[in-house]
């Protein structure tokens, strides 16, 4: 979390008017994670001057760090009408449409975005995710990879890309992406189950039971890694040790799938 200098704050406040003034307590709140009273002074600030982008795009990030996504997208065209031209204005609206399941508007968004500023990795990251959430996986590859070539020592970006090519069967390459992400950071118990959720669909049993069981060491509340486990020794035909990872899956919350619980109940009538 970032703090405005006091100083700083202080000499803005002497040379901005009442709505400079407002506009500056209301990034101070901000920075502060002071969520209502940033919203109460970036109000302010666009009541004094409605043609402010910095404003509204201000009090749109406030409304966006409390899950208020309507709002923040509202606030964030106010600022892209005033201000069309700013990469950050286009890119957290794309957020906000994403994450109310608008991807298509946020792909719109995001590619605005990547036009005024190309070199933000993390932008080219996002669209990605959106076309993958569409099941474009080619174009989603296409821009995990981009991502990847402006920030290669990021994990995630491989861990996406990986995902991206296992729905496309491309599963050697998925396997590749997943272990470049443990190698940038080992302790990655998520590439590990991605990884051994891999092999599993390869039919290669013994190294997913391997890799989810490196997740679980990493992360003991991975209920997601115990249920990959016991999908791989149900094909092993170790049943006893299938029901004994369902069951710790289960205690953590998961809902394991009911069609892999029947099948296993027929092949192991003894509810263990």
């Amino acid at each position: 979390m970032r703090y405005a200098s006091p100083v700083a704050l202080c000499l803005c406040l002497l040379l901005a008017g009442c709505g400079g003034r407002s506009y500056y307590l209301g990034q101070n709140y901000l920075d502060r994670g002071l969520y209502d009273k940033a919203v109460a002074e970036f109000s302010r600030a666009v009541e004094s001057n409605p043609r402010s982008a910095k404003a509204w795009y201000g009090r749109g990030t406030a409304y966006s760090d409390q899950g208020e996504y309507e709002r923040a997208i509202a606030d964030f065209s106010k600022a892209i009408k005033y201000d069309s031209d700013n990469a950050a204005f286009y890119n957290d609206r794309a957020l906000a449409y994403a994450l109310t399941g608008k991807h298509g508007q946020a792909i719109s968004d995001f590619t605005r975005a990547i036009e005024l500023d190309p070199a933000q990795a993390e932008v080219f990251h996002s669209r990605g995710a959106a076309y993958h959430y569409r099941g474009q996986y080619d174009l989603a590859v296409s821009d995990f990879s981009e991502a990847i070539r402006l920030n290669p020592a990021n994990g995630v970006f491989y861990n996406d890309r990986g995902v991206a090519y296992a729905m496309k069967g491309k599963h050697d390459r998925a396997i590749s992406d997943f272990t470049k992400a443990v190698e940038i950071n080992p302790r990655d118990a998520l590439a590990f189950s991605l990884r051994g959720t891999t092999y599993r669909d390869m039919e290669q049993y013994d190294l997913a039971i391997s890799d989810y069981t490196r997740a679980i060491r990493l992360d003991g509340r991975f209920a997601e890694a115990y249920a990959g486990r016991a999908t791989a020794y149900y094909n092993k035909g170790q049943y006893d040790d299938a029901w004994a990872n369902v069951r710790r899956a289960q205690s953590l919350g998961l809902q394991v799938p009911p069609e892999f619980l029947r099948a296993l109940r027929k092949a192991s009538p003894r509810d263990r």
